[in-house]
């Protein structure tokens, strides 16, 4: 009976571990199977922040192309921009989700919350705000397309919750990577 409490916890705590956290929603891959692609190219140049904005594209661009070419060069891709079948591009912006659920949230509600007292002060007021309902998200769609007809073959669009804004560029490199691995899985090897 003890093997029972200490394995269901060890269970679940590594089955949260391998969660990346990323909702990847892939699109359909028949058009890009078929076009039996080897060789491809970015449809854009890397970015340079010659200006050291704090934006975080500048964090994501680098990490983005070399987790991008490290998976399609693993299934056989090779990145040749005069021989190019079809390009790579992405798009990277932040969103809102209304009623999402905070990782603060207890196992008797879904919603943050502030336990309430006779003297409310302001900062509890403030993080609960802050903690419910709207979500900040990280979006980047990845799309590929044929470098002939200029036609969209493949995309996938990744998603992850912001939860905590002031630690996102921090993490960016495994989160990225491993949400890039994740996206990429349905691609098939090159011919």
């Amino acid at each position: 009976a003890v093997t029972h409490r200490l394995f269901l916890p060890l269970i679940l705590a590594m089955l949260l571990a391998a969660c990346s956290g990323v909702e990847v929603q892939p699109g359909k891959i028949d058009q890009f199977a078929a076009g039996n692609y080897q060789y491809y190219k970015w449809r854009t140049e890397p970015m340079s922040n010659t200006a050291n904005s704090s934006d975080p594209i500048y964090n994501v661009d680098p990490v983005l192309r070399r987790q991008v070419n490290a998976d399609l060069q693993s299934k056989g891709y090779i990145l040749n921009e005069e021989r190019a079948q079809f390009s790579v591009d992405y798009i990277f912006a932040a969103g809102m989700r209304q009623g999402e659920k905070s990782e603060q949230a207890s196992n008797l509600t879904p919603y943050p919350r502030v336990m309430p007292n006779r003297q409310v002060d302001g900062a509890s007021v403030d993080n609960a705000i802050a903690l419910g309902g709207v979500k900040e998200t990280r979006n980047i769609a990845l799309q590929f397309n044929d470098v002939a007809s200029n036609e969209e073959v493949w995309q996938v669009i990744m998603t992850r919750i912001v939860e905590d804004v002031n630690n996102v560029g921090s993490r960016v490199d495994a989160n990225l990577s491993k949400a890039i691995s994740q996206a990429l899985k349905p691609l098939p090897h090159a011919h």
